[in-house]
């Protein structure tokens, strides 16, 4: 089987992590709070946090977003300003806003870039902007936005910056500190090679939410804590020990020597097969063609056939690939791509140089068999 869904799930998990979460499942009770300050300790290492305070483990990175999102004091006449290429878990709970009197806007692409710089700042000038809310790359075509433009001008306007970083975690290099973003969610299970169930909330020094009274110090059993100027875990529910286990597993795996380049090696094979998929009939690529410009990750249509056929047929041959909306209805109205979507293929640090060869025929041969 050739595995091309990597941007959904990174998969097979390293070894080290499988070892990492059976050892957590069998500790013992008395060691679990030692273990989860270590590996959180390592954690927050590894995204250059130096507060652990600070980096709240959460379920995934869509229970994070919707913290991250609500727990503000939201006044009627705020705005909040997100890009159109959102994933559902960040735009889902932006929308909700609106019953509570808060304008949302959305930013549109500009031409081939990702994000209008110029629109952006229009619209943080006009005022009572309270949340910037977007992505750090596209979850579609895997096309990356302007974060540090993007954090610049929230700041420079008063207004707060959340950044979803779920496509980029364990990949690019995230030092949280330097960022500058206010709020950061990031979900193990792409990049990081973590386990599902495990996400995470950066909070920067300095910024407070409207956080619930339950407010815990720390994921144990016990009576609720005071309240905190953000969530704790009794707000987020019981911490996946197993899947933190995973997570710091995996990010240490990660940082090991002969790593350093998966991305780069990642991003010369999805150009090899973009190169390859052009020369197919009927073929059109959605998001940037340079390399550097997106994620591991291809996004396509053919014309004639519908991604989910299209997906159909490759799983018959032993390809896994996505198809259809990817969770981000909001991105294919902006791509459009929607209501079908496309088919998406993405690489990670597991596949190889023969898997593009192995997806170009795999496709060639759905195309020969018709629809």
């Amino acid at each position: 089987m050739l595995y091309a869904n990597q941007a959904g799930t990174s998969w097979p998990k390293p070894a080290p992590v499988a070892a990492a979460v059976a050892g957590a499942l069998a500790a013992a009770p008395e060691s679990w709070n030692a273990r989860f300050d270590a590996e959180h300790a390592e954690v927050c290492a590894a995204f250059g946090v130096e507060d652990p305070a600070r980096l709240l483990l959460t379920g995934s990175a869509t229970s994070a977003l919707s913290v991250a999102v609500s727990d503000h004091a939201w006044e009627p006449g705020d705005r909040v300003v997100v890009s159109g290429l959102e994933h559902h878990a960040l735009f889902r709970p932006v929308q909700q806003l609106s019953a509570r009197g808060v304008e949302v806007v959305v930013v549109p692409r500009a031409g081939t870039e990702s994000l209008a710089l110029e629109v952006l700042e229009v619209e943080l000038r006009r005022g009572r902007v309270r949340l910037v809310a977007m992505t750090a790359a596209s979850n579609v075509t895997g096309e990356l936005l302007p974060v540090d433009s993007i954090v610049r001008l929230a700041r420079q306007y008063g207004a707060l910056s959340l950044i979803d970083a779920a496509q980029i975690a364990g990949w690019l290099p995230l030092d949280l500190g330097r960022l500058g973003a206010d709020l950061l969610a990031f979900a193990g299970h792409k990049g990081p090679q973590a386990p599902w169930g495990i996400g995470a909330l950066y909070v920067a020094p300095g910024v407070t939410l409207a956080s619930p009274v339950a407010a815990c110090e720390r994921p144990a059993e016990g009576a609720p804590g005071a309240s905190a100027p953000m969530p704790g875990y009794c707000d987020v529910g019981s911490l996946n020990r197993a899947a933190l286990a995973g997570l710091a597993a995996g990010l240490r795996w990660l940082a090991e020597p002969e790593r350093t380049d998966r991305l780069a090696l990642a991003r010369k094979r999805v150009a090899e097969l973009a190169a390859a998929a052009l020369d197919l009939p009927g073929v059109t690529l959605h998001g940037p063609l340079a390399a550097e410009a997106r994620m591991p990750t291809l996004a396509l249509t053919i014309a004639g056939r519908s991604p989910q056929e299209l997906a159909a047929a490759l799983a018959t041959r032993g390809v896994i690939a996505s198809a259809g909306l990817q969770c981000a209805p909001l991105a294919h109205e902006a791509l459009g791509t929607a209501p079908a979507g496309v088919l998406r293929l993405s690489l990670g640090v597991s596949n190889a140089d023969g898997d593009v060869g192995t997806l170009c025929e795999a496709l060639r041969e759905c195309l020969k068999d018709g629809p």
